[in-house]
């Protein structure tokens, strides 16, 4: 989980930064796991661009990761530790008594040969995945389900993980990684420790073409426009009375730092104990 930083042998690797991927035991997927992606492009069914700046990036396969761990009180063994192209975290290989193999979310020291279990009465171990009830206060679990039986929706990413801070009857009050505190069930299931691969914050893309690769494509500022483009263009140079002078906005007028966006009748407000700002 280690950072390469790559020698200055042209421009574009001065700032270069690479996973080391030493923690990856295995290169080649589980075909039975794998599933195609369609690409939009940012367009939505009548092809025009409703999310911008998508678009291109290398053709990848997805990766069918169970998320629910609904296999309840049958053991299963780590085989394999993998890159996802699609996620920041790794992924585990597991392999089931039975011969069942699935994917989940490789945690924080992880290692092949581990033995996981999942369901009420697991062992509270890193890997294991058991309803919140039964986890002690303070302990640190990721892929956090809100709706019981959904599979988890919440502490996902790379070096996330949610906090589990009280428990009052049928809920248990969680410490998010925003900083936000809110209930959820007791009865939802999460999975103890900590996502892996917590260095990927640290990684340096060092050159446009490795966004392209991405399938992020260019942005121009919006003071570089014109005002029949941008509310913010317009000016000679860098203008204060042109387009520089008001708060910075989209294009369709809304502001771009600290308008609240959240409904103020939102259903889940009644479950949120204390707001991240």
């Amino acid at each position: 989980m280690a950072i390469r930083k790559l020698r200055p042998m042209t421009p574009a690797t001065r700032f270069y930064s690479i996973s080391t991927f030493e923690e990856v035991t295995k290169t080649v997927p589980e075909k039975a796991l794998l599933a195609p992606i369609k690409k939009s492009g940012g367009r939505n069914n009548n092809g025009r661009i409703t999310s911008r700046h998508r678009g291109g990036g290398h053709k990848r396969m997805y990766r069918v990761i169970d998320f629910k761990r609904d296999r309840h009180g049958v053991a299963a063994t780590v085989t394999a530790i993998e890159y996802d192209p699609n996620r920041s975290s790794r992924i585990a290989l597991v392999q089931y008594v039975d011969g069942e193999k699935r994917y989940i979310i490789a945690a924080e020291g992880m290692k092949v040969g581990q033995k996981i279990v999942s369901g009420s009465g697991a062992e509270v171990q890193v890997g294991n995945s058991l309803p919140l009830g039964e986890i002690p206060a303070g302990t640190f679990v990721h892929n956090v389900e809100l709706k019981p039986g959904k599979g988890g929706q919440m502490g996902r990413s790379a070096g996330n993980s949610l906090q589990l801070m009280a428990k009052e009857g049928d809920y248990v009050t969680l410490k998010m990684p925003s900083g936000e505190v809110r209930k959820v069930q007791a009865i939802c299931c999460a999975t103890v420790g900590i996502v892996g691969n917590g260095d990927h914050e640290n990684i340096s893309v060092g050159k446009a073409g490795r966004s392209r690769w991405l399938g992020i494509r260019p942005q121009s500022r919006g003071m570089a426009m014109n005002p029949v483009d941008h509310p913010m263009g317009g000016g000679e140079g860098r203008s204060k009375s042109g387009g520089g002078w008001q708060h910075p906005e989209s294009p369709w007028g809304k502001y771009a730092k600290g308008l609240k966006t959240r409904k103020r009748k939102n259903q889940s407000n009644k479950y949120i104990v204390k707001r991240r700002k």
